[in-house]
């Protein structure tokens, strides 16, 4: 069987990974609308010439990100995407290098406003963050909620900064922020597989201490380490 055109065998990341990418644009792009069954497992191998085992894969991928939910016996079907501000169109982050260029501007942002809530947050608010954090470990395997769960853990810490504008900007990334990088991970980094999730429910974690300790430093290097783990597994994909 030969690709289409536009998918690409010679890709480093895999036909999966090729796969995933044409999904996600119709998913993004409304082609494939919120509520709606994907194309199913047999006409996918059939429209991309590929085998059963790489649509298989991309589904479990698309499913991880929180882009779609899988019914057995049913089919699998897109959520609703989360929404993000057209002055930072997130829609429009598309490219492998976009991703990582959004995670660095990430690292700088979320950063300064852990070492801030280290030194601002009230006892509230150490509570919330720690309402998130344990809310993100109870269901960070559950790809339909995970991603929201994520979010608003970063969130929490962002308002717990004192400083609106750090709120206001997480909230025009949006869920989306989560989202974009999880459709790019190496399937080893899915939320599905235990040893992934405890490292970054640990990578949480220790954001988390360094505010309860009050210890900025700690919770900007907490922060830097975690979304440079991040970035590192997009760069780095099975290792």
């Amino acid at each position: 069987m030969n690709a289409p055109e536009g998918l690409d065998r010679d890709a480093r990341r895999g036909l999966a990974h090729e796969l995933v990418e044409r999904l996600k644009d119709r998913i993004l792009s409304g082609e494939i609308a919120p509520g709606d069954r994907l194309p199913t497992e047999s006409s996918l191998v059939e429209e991309f010439g590929v085998s059963r085992t790489v649509v298989r894969e991309a589904v479990s991928r698309l499913q991880a990100a929180g882009l779609v939910e899988t019914f057995q016996g049913r089919g699998s079907f897109v959520l609703e995407v989360p929404q993000a501000t057209d002055h930072l169109a997130l829609r429009e982050v598309r490219s492998h290098r976009d991703v990582l260029e959004l995670l660095e501007f990430r690292i700088g942002v979320e950063s300064e406003a852990a070492g801030l809530a280290a030194v601002r947050r009230t006892d509230r608010q150490l509570k919330a963050i720690e309402r998130a954090l344990d809310d993100f470990r109870r269901i960070g395997d559950d790809p339909a909620r995970s991603v929201e769960a994520d979010f608003a853990f970063h969130r929490k810490i962002a308002a717990a900064s004192g400083n609106r504008f750090y709120t206001d900007l997480i909230d025009s990334l949006g869920p989306m922020m989560i989202m974009l990088p999880r459709t790019r991970l190496d399937s080893a980094y899915e939320m599905s597989d235990a040893t992934h999730l405890t490292r970054v429910v640990l990578e949480h974690q220790n954001i988390h201490d360094a505010i309860a300790r009050s210890d900025p430093e700690a919770a900007r290097a907490a922060a830097r380490v975690h979304l440079s783990n991040t970035r590192h597994r997009l760069t780095e994909p099975g290792t």
